[in-house]
């Protein structure tokens, strides 16, 4: 085991006899004072109290005399204060007011935390953008005077924000921090004999300064810092950034020992570098790397985790191999990440815009949820399914709070908190937050032991949510849902939740800061890359860089050096260190490896081994799915030839067996979908249907011109119901519905004119048959049971003498699609040949049944192209343009069909031939 920082000043302290238990330890963070008190007990031979042990924001709070506040409050207070300074005409909402003014909160903190005269600096501002708008000009635009009547007053605002936060004995970070140092002097009087220790720290503010300096001067503190020689002595190295300031500036280090300048970092380390592809692929040699530390040392007690990105937290839990038993993972997990924020994410989205009706999708995806779906399982009736059907079935698109009651009225109350009330009043919209979270809890409490997980989420949520009750009640700045949604989002990204384990037992889990003062044999380092470690240039401020280098606020350069310093430390007394880094251009990274890399390749301290991790990708050979033949499935075959094969259901499996296998043998049908838009195959439905109502009444008659011009009168009426039969609740009165519906019109329009001008031409057209429905028995030896064909053939006519079985295509259908070269093409390919397979089943059914007399023609009428007319089926003696064509259908075309037919149905029903899927 390595001998770490805090037990080198605990043996430091106890060897120069202090007396640990009067001592205060001052460390930067909780985590550090717990490891602290672990290694105390390792320090001392006998039985002592426990000395005080506090991180520098409780210290620093307690020398203020001020509570710290959430950065929430914060906005809420200040907000108060630009209403009371600012005209109300000219003042911002809420929402718009909390985009600019958390940059000024930070603005106000750092002014603060370095102890800058806040005149100066506010004033400073101003004459800038003064001088940079040419202020003098007489002609200013009202933008202009606005946007400098706002630098004028950012003082004002800090003035009146600050007393206001005073005067309630509560404040920000900064303001504690300037209290603090103000208060410093009236601490030492009153605390002469009391002893501080300072360990671990880097990068002070300048109160922290200011307070650490006094107290030092009184002599009654000790700093111990944790710098290697090796960056401390570099000038240009950016780890000892800070400590060489102080050591430089500090007046008490002129006469006293700077504790301590170590040799640890130039100590021989394993040092391991790997570029890995993406975020996901650093998780996963994560898991890698553990198993074959574990393996070699038996142990994960001296090891840590430290993620770079803190986002990687979820895939690296996942990637922990099973044989880690201690696990502590510091990073509390973000309730942003839990399934219940999706929730009330999606809550929030429905009740944003104001509205009596919710779009479809919206109230689905609720309904869905994992959380909501349950509650609406009642008695054995899954309502949540009830109403997704009912959507679906009656195409409803749009819905009020009304209708969904209608379609389940058992759930009135649930339906309530979901959808109803929302934009009444914020109150109410909070209290159905509340409420839903109560509903949700009793339903999980039936079952406890197997909710823990789910109730601790509840609870985490319930406690937002009354934050944001008391937030509301105190405050009265949320006015609408949106707002609402922006201050909920704004608390729930600052909220965790804590995982429980074993502190000091085990694998560690932590993020880069987490990591300070501590020390690890092992560490594994993710996300080493440019912009994310360091995080490069960033100018969250209203304060222009210029500006902060002439108050010595710190600029992105510092912010830099503070993790350089952590990343530097973590590798100070390890022996084994792996870092990794994305190798691949990400959404906002350039996949750029980190110049600490470079930096640790370029100073020759230490043997590195560099490697770039490809992901072991095994060659998956595409496989077609093939499923043979079980007696079930003959059986149904045999069920299914009885009742009869449809020309559909034949040139699906000709398109691919495994449809056919999926709808015919499984049963399995599509989910009908809400259609939002007219679908392609409801359009022709509609048409259809027009169509067969027109002419329906018309068989075994002779058309006229006075007669289709009477069908034009009704084409309104007739698509009109066809549509609200087919399209359901859909809207067909506006967008791109109305235009489908408008197409719908003008299909019946042009066919009914194609056929006036038929019949002005001279023509006899008689209407023998619509929607002709066709059962036939089909002989076939091979097979020892009856095997049918059944089909509904559209229009059967006679022109000028002639038969003509006719199908309609609201598609665009061309010529060649009803022609063939190779009779055995027709059951082979079904892009060009499925229409000629239809038009020859539906003459071959009427054939067989008597209905006709051959030769016949058989073909298309394609709505999408009518000026090509009636397209007939043709046999082509061969390819080319001079190809001779032949569209009598007679007994020997048909004679020439059966055999196909005959073969595709065989194959279907061979037992020992599998559905087999066709590559698309």
């Amino acid at each position: 085991m390595i001998t770490t920082f805090i037990f080198d000043v605990l043996t430091d302290l106890k060897k120069n006899n202090h007396n640990l238990s009067k001592i205060t330890f001052v460390l930067p963070s909780k985590r550090a004072g717990l490891f602290l008190k672990h290694q105390l007990a390792q320090i001392t031979q006998q039985t002592i109290f426990a000395p005080e042990i506090i991180s520098i924001e409780e210290f620093v709070e307690d020398l203020s005399g001020i509570k710290t506040v959430s950065n929430t409050e914060l906005l809420f207070e200040f907000y108060n204060s630009y209403i009371a300074l600012t005209n109300k005409e000219n003042q911002d909402s809420f929402e718009s007011f909390s985009k600019w003014a958390q940059i000024l909160l930070q603005d106000f903190n750092e002014i603060d935390r370095y102890l800058i005269p806040q005149e100066n600096i506010f004033n400073y501002l101003s004459d800038i953008q003064e001088l940079t708008h040419w202020s003098v000009e007489g002609n200013q635009t009202e933008f202009v005077k606005n946007y400098l009547q706002f630098w004028n007053k950012l003082y004002t605002y800090y003035k009146h924000f600050t007393k206001q936060l005073l005067d309630k004995n509560i404040g920000y970070q900064g303001l504690i921090y300037r209290k603090a140092a103000e208060n410093a002097d009236t601490y030492i009087e009153n605390n002469t004999e009391k002893q501080h220790v300072f360990l671990g720290f880097n990068a002070l503010n300048t109160a922290e300064e200011t307070i650490i300096q006094k107290l030092l001067k009184h002599n009654i503190a000790q700093t111990f810092w944790d710098i290697d020689g090796v960056f401390l002595n570099n000038p240009k190295h950016d780890a000892a950034l800070f400590t060489r300031q102080h050591k430089k500036n500090w007046k008490h280090f002129e006469k006293h020992p700077f504790n301590w300048v170590t040799k640890n970092y130039s100590e021989e380390k394993n040092i391991s570098i790997y570029g890995v592809p993406k975020n996901i692929g650093q998780a996963k040699y994560i898991g890698t790397l553990l198993k074959n530390i574990e393996a070699k040392t038996k142990s994960l007690q001296s090891t840590a985790v430290v993620l770079g990105d803190e986002n990687l937290l979820i895939p690296v839990l996942n990637s922990i191999p099973s044989t880690v038993d201690a696990l502590n993972i510091t990073m509390g997990f973000p309730l942003k990440s839990i399934p219940l924020a999706s929730l009330f994410e999606n809550l929030f989205h429905i009740h944003k815009t104001s509205g009596n009706s919710f779009y479809f999708k919206d109230v689905v995806k609720l309904l869905s949820h994992q959380f909501i779906r349950p509650l609406f399982y009642i008695e054995d009736t899954d309502y949540a399914s009830k109403i997704i059907e009912t959507i679906d079935k009656n195409n409803l698109v749009y819905l009020t709070v009304g209708r969904l009651k209608e379609i389940s009225k058992t759930t009135d109350n649930l339906l309530d908190l979901l959808f109803s009330n929302w934009n009444t009043t914020i109150d109410i919209a909070l209290k159905n937050c509340t409420n839903l979270i109560s509903t949700i809890k009793l339903y999980l409490d039936k079952n406890k032991d197997a909710n823990l997980l789910s109730l601790e989420y509840l609870y985490r949520f319930n406690e937002l949510f009354n934050s944001l009750t008391r937030l509301n009640s105190e405050y009265h700045h949320i006015k609408d849902i949106s707002t609402l949604f922006g201050v909920y989002k704004e608390l729930l990204s600052s909220e965790t939740l804590d995982f429980q384990g074993e502190p000091l037992q085990g694998l560690q889990i932590m993020g880069m800061l987490e990591s300070r003062v501590l020390d690890f044999e092992t560490v594994i380092i993710s996300s080493v890359n440019e912009g994310i470690l360091p995080s490069g240039k960033s100018n969250n401020s209203f304060i222009p860089f210029d500006v902060k280098i002439e108050n010595k606020l710190p600029t992105y350069k510092e912010k830099d050096a503070v993790y350089t310093y952590h990343f530097y430390r973590l590798l100070q007394r390890a022996k084994n260190v792996y870092i990794l880094y994305n190798t691949e251009a990400d959404a906002l990274t350039a996949g750029e490896k980190s110049r600490f890399i470079t930096q640790l390749e370029l100073e020759g301290i230490h043997n590195i081994h560099h490697e770039i991790i490809a992901p072991h990708a095994p060659v998956i050979t595409p496989k077609l799915k093939e499923v043979f033949k079980s007696e079930d499935a003959i059986i149904r075959l045999k069920e299914i030839a009885e009742k009869g094969f449809s020309p559909s259901s034949l040139t699906n499996y000709v398109r691919n067996p495994m449809d056919f296998y999926y709808q015919k043998i499984l049963k399995i049908k599509e989910h009908d979908e809400v259609e939002e838009t007219v679908a392609a195959n409801t359009l022709g439905t509609v048409v259809h249907n027009t169509l067969e109502d027109f002419y329906k009444p018309l068989e075994n008659s002779l058309l006229s011109v006075e007669i289709v011009q009477q069908l034009k009168s009704k084409i309104d009426a007739k698509v009109t119901y066809h549509f609200k039969n087919e399209f359901k609740e859909g809207d067909i009165t506006k967008g791109k519905n109305l235009i489908i519906y408008e197409i719908a019109k003008r299909y019946v329009s042009n066919f009914l004119d194609l056929e006036i001008t038929d019949l002005k031409a001279g023509n006899e057209i008689k209407i023998v048959a619509i929607e002709s429905n066709n059962t036939v028995l089909i002989d076939i030896p091979e097979l020892d049971f009856p095997v049918k064909l059944t089909g509904k053939v559209d229009r059967v006519d006679q022109r000028n003498g002639d038969i003509r079985i006719i199908d309609y295509k609201t598609g665009r259908v061309d010529a060649p699609k009803v022609e063939i070269v190779n009779w055995e093409d027709i059951t082979t390919d079904y892009t060009k040949y499925s229409k000629s397979f239809q038009v020859l089943m539906y003459a071959y059914m009427m054939s067989l049944s008597n209905q006709i007399q051959l030769p016949v023609e058989a073909g298309i009428i394609s709505f999408k192209n009518l000026n090509a007319g009636f397209l007939k089926f043709s046999k082509k003696d061969k390819q080319g343009n001079g190809a001779k064509r032949d569209p009598q259908i007679t007994q020997e075309t048909l004679d020439n069909f059966y055999v196909e037919l005959k073969h595709l149905i065989l194959e279907i029903c061979n037992p020992n031939i599998p559905f087999t899927e066709k590559e698309v």
